[in-house]
């Protein structure tokens, strides 16, 4: 009995790469006029099938009311289209204003 020989690999089917999460950019200033605006972003992007959005707030450069009602909003926002956001190049002052006003960043 005689077999062929077989090269390569086999029954190896390509991956396709980890879905990458949508990401919405937080503008620099960020004023309250600006929050509805970011929120029907947010929906469009969760509308468009995204699961969870990342919330880039490195353009941010100074942390107030306005940008803890941001994200306060937009976490309310997320809940209610059933989606997730994570806050990602929050400054170490913006991090201090939302733990102060009870919407740190290990808050749901």
């Amino acid at each position: 009995m005689t077999s062929a020989t077989r090269r390569g690999l086999i029954g190896v089917e390509p991956i396709d790469p980890p879905e990458q999460p949508a990401v919405l950019t937080v503008p620099d200033p960020l004023t309250f006029a600006d929050v509805p605006l970011l929120c029907e972003r947010l929906r469009g992007l969760y509308g468009a099938g995204a699961r969870e959005v990342v919330c880039d707030f490195g353009a941010v450069t100074r942390a107030d009311l306005a940008v803890v009602e941001a994200v306060a909003r937009l976490r309310l926002t997320a809940r209610r289209a059933g989606g997730r956001v994570v806050l990602r190049n929050a400054g170490a002052g913006l991090v201090a204003l939302l733990d102060l006003a009870g919407l740190g960043l290990d808050s749901p």
